[in-house]
């Protein structure tokens, strides 16, 4: 078997992608005033963070921003797992707009954990969502407010966020498993 790649955005692509975000979440939420981001933990604390940047340099004004821990949260986990979910997330939640930002939304079940961490730090004026790629095949009726690309995929195919923070480039791809003959 052989794993055949396809770049579907590259470092340009990504940039325009956060700062179209930036705008549509200014817009919808007539400036930054009450909002919060979270990032869900690994990329998306990255995406979270270079999206309140490109917030910043359009408004002028900071936007709190944090890492978002689902680990305890997710439905799959261990249940003998070691740990606690007190840690979550960092910043006052209560009566803010909160935005999510995840790399990649396939099933909704992270998405779904996130909310429920959120929750347990407060109540939240609402919870917006925004995504890097999205990718379809949902299980949960889970729906973006801001997507960076639609990608239809497969069940066969993956989506692979790289980032250059964590893997010392930006790129999106997708990879697909080949039978060889």
């Amino acid at each position: 078997m052989s794993i055949e790649t396809r770049v579907i955005m590259d470092e340009t692509a990504i940039r325009r992608a956060l700062t179209r975000i930036a705008h549509e979440i200014l817009e919808r939420n007539k400036g930054i005033e009450g909002c919060v981001l979270a990032g869900i933990k690994t990329r998306g604390v990255f995406l979270a963070k270079r999206l309140a940047e490109r917030l910043e340099e359009i408004e002028g004004a900071s936007i709190p921003w944090g890492e978002l821990d689902v680990t305890f949260y997710r439905d799959d986990r261990n249940a003998s797992a070691e740990g606690t979910n007190e840690q979550s997330f960092q910043l006052p939640v209560h009566g803010k707009k909160v935005i999510l930002f995840d790399d990649v939304l396939y099933t909704g079940r992270t998405i779904r954990a996130a909310m429920d961490a959120i929750m347990d730090c407060g109540r939240p004026e609402s919870i917006q969502l925004a995504v890097l790629a999205d990718r379809g095949h949902r299980e949960l009726p889970i729906r973006p407010d801001y997507i960076g690309k639609n990608v239809p995929t497969s069940k066969s195919e993956e989506i692979e966020v790289l980032l250059q923070e964590i893997d010392g480039s930006d790129m999106v791809r997708i990879m697909h498993q080949r039978e060889e003959n």
